[in-house]
C-alpha cells in the first residue's frame, strides 16, 4: 500500500532518486529564487534585462525600505490578520460542529448533508462574485472586515467540515457510548472528549486555513474598495506603478507577504504533521 523505503530498492533506483531529487528541487525553488533575486535588484538592473544573471549591485535594504515607505504595508497587513484570524476561529468552530455531528450521529439524510459540503467545494467562485457581492450590500456588510469574515468562514467551513468529519469518524466510540452512560451532556462530550482528541487535527487544519486565507486575493477584491482596508493581497498593488511596473519592490513586498504563512508553518510543524498523520498507523 505504501511506497517500498528508498534504502530497500535497487541500486539502480536509488541512483535515479539521487540523480532526480536535486534536479526537482531546484526546478521547485526556481520561482522562489527568482523573487528573492529581483527582491535584491536595482530597477537598472531590471530595465536593462538582467534577470538572472548577478546583480551588478545589491540593493534589499533599499528595496525593502522602499516598500515600507512607499505602501501602506504595514496596514496591509494588520488588516490580514483582522480578516484571517477570526475567519480561521469561526470556520474550525463551525466545522468542529457540523463534523461532530455527521460522525457521531446517526440521521436520515446525513450523507446528504456530507454531500453537500463536499459539492460546494468544486463550485467555482467566480460565479458566486455578483450574489455575493449583492448580499453583502443588503446586508450592510460590503465594504468592511465583517462583509470579507463572514464569507471566508461561509466558504471555508465545507472543506473543514469535510476534513474533522474524517478524524472525528476515526475515535473510538467507546469513549463517547462510556461518557453518555455516565450521564455526560452532549457539549461536555464534545468539549471535553472529542475536541481534545482531535487537537492534533484542529492544528493542521488551522495552518491550512491560515494559509488559504492569508494569500486568498479574489473575495478581498470582490468585497472591499476602500484602500484602508485591503489585506496585504491586494496592497500589494499599490506598488505597481501607473506607467512603470517596478518589479524589484513587487518582489520584495511579495516576500513581506509571504512571511506570516511561513513562519506559521514552522511554529505549528510538529502539530501540523501529527494532524495529517494521525490515524496514518490504524489498518
Amino acid at each position: 500500500m505504501f511506497p517500498r523505503p528508498i534504502q530497500d530498492s535497487s541500486r539502480s533506483r536509488q541512483l535515479m532518486y539521487k540523480v532526480a531529487l536535486p534536479i526537482s528541487l531546484v526546478i521547485w525553488l526556481l520561482p522562489m529564487i527568482a523573487i528573492v533575486a529581483t527582491a535584491g535588484r536595482s530597477l537598472s538592473d531590471l530595465n536593462y534585462g538582467n534577470y538572472w544573471g548577478i546583480p551588478s549591485e545589491w540593493a534589499f535594504v533599499e528595496n525593502f525600505s522602499a516598500v515600507f515607505g512607499s505602501s501602506s504595508i504595514g496596514v496591509y497587513l494588520l488588516n490580514s490578520v483582522i480578516i484571517t484570524l477570526p475567519s480561521i476561529v469561526g470556520a474550525l468552530f463551525l466545522s468542529t460542529l457540523a463534523g461532530a455531528g455527521l460522525a457521531l450521529y446517526k440521521f436520515r439524510g446525513r450523507f446528504l448533508i456530507l454531500a453537500l459540503f463536499i459539492a460546494g467545494n468544486f463550485v467555482p467562485f467566480q460565479i458566486l462574485m455578483i450574489p455575493v457581492r449583492q448580499l453583502t450590500l443588503d446586508l450592510g456588510v460590503y465594504d468592511t472586515y465583517w462583509g470579507v469574515i463572514l464569507f471566508q468562514i461561509a466558504f471555508q467551513t465545507g472543506f473543514c467540515t469535510f476534513f474533522m468529519r474524517n478524524f472525528i469518524a476515526d475515535l473510538p466510540f467507546e469513549l463517547v457510548e462510556a461518557a453518555r452512560a455516565e450521564g455526560v451532556s452532549e457539549w461536555n462530550i464534545l468539549i471535553h472528549v472529542i475536541v481534545p482528541l482531535v487537537r492534533p487535527a484542529l492544528a493542521a487544519l488551522a495552518v491550512l486555513e491560515f494559509t488559504f486565507i492569508w494569500n486568498d486575493f479574489f473575495w478581498p477584491l470582490i468585497l472591499i474598495q476602500s484602500d484602508e482596508l485591503r489585506p496585504i493581497t491586494l496592497g500589494l498593488t499599490t506598488l505597481k506603478g501607473q506607467y512603470i511596473s517596478s518589479f524589484n519592490l513587487l518582489a520584495a513586498g511579495s516576500l513581506i507577504a509571504a512571511l506570516p504563512p511561513v513562519m506559521m508553518f514552522f511554529a505549528m510543524q510538529r502539530h501540523f504533521i501529527a494532524g495529517l498523520t494521525l490515524g496514518a498507523s490504524k489498518g
